[in-house]
């Protein structure tokens, strides 16, 4: 009896990924990110493959290329505390799909987390309330910042210099918030949502950012 014939692996099942943008941190690019910051005393910088935010108040750093279709935002994450004046272990935060009803790009505020709140966005507060809180929200557009889940446990909260994998998903079905492989938060939605943008953000703390990229889904 003839053995059957061995097959070929689906070209498909091999091909990587289609890459949107990534970006290396060997430097800081203008061109590539937008800054706002509630403190003058904020830096932002990059070198070695790593962006570093060392702010004393709320900072957001926008990615300024818009994100349509379904895609996956990865990157991996830190706080810092190792004895810095804006050392402090909470907030590692992100904002995702994020439109300004108004106007077309969402880059017009100064840093302070109220001044986001009549954006249409989903955000994560990870480690928030001096890491008692990991919350999921979505911001509607008009000033209403819907709670759509919360943990208040260990394994949810921060641990000091510890380097996270995240992900963030979206396509037609939702969204997905992704920590070292596991979902913390899922949220349903019909269709794919307009362009939007996303954006690093934290409050008081000192953060490390490396292996920045997005991927079509």
């Amino acid at each position: 009896m003839p053995l059957p014939a061995c097959t070929e692996p689906s070209s498909d099942d091999a091909k990587p990924p289609e890459v949107l943008f990534e970006d290396p941190f060997t430097h800081l690019c203008a061109q590539r990110w937008h800054i706002e910051a509630e403190a003058p005393t904020t830096r932002v910088s990059a070198a070695r493959g790593q962006l570093l935010i060392d702010s004393p108040r709320g900072v957001t750093v926008w990615l300024r290329q818009p994100l349509q279709g379904a895609y996956r935002i990865e990157f991996r994450r830190s706080v810092l505390l190792e004895g810095g004046p804006n050392d402090r272990l909470s907030d590692l935060n992100q904002f995702w799909a994020a439109r300004d009803p108004r106007q077309a790009t969402p880059f017009t505020r100064d840093g302070a987390l109220d001044d986001y709140d009549d954006l249409d966005l989903y955000y994560v507060g990870m480690g928030g309330n001096y890491n008692s809180t990991t919350r999921f929200r979505r911001y509607d557009g008009s000033g209403q910042r819907l709670l759509l889940g919360e943990y208040a446990d260990t394994a949810h909260l921060l641990e000091a210099n510890r380097t996270y994998g995240i992900a963030i998903e979206v396509d037609v079905g939702g969204t997905r918030y992704q920590v070292d492989g596991n979902t913390f938060f899922q949220a349903r939605h019909d269709g794919l949502p307009p362009p939007g943008y996303f954006g690093f953000r934290l409050v008081w703390s000192r953060q490390l950012i490396s292996e920045f990229r997005v991927v079509r889904l």
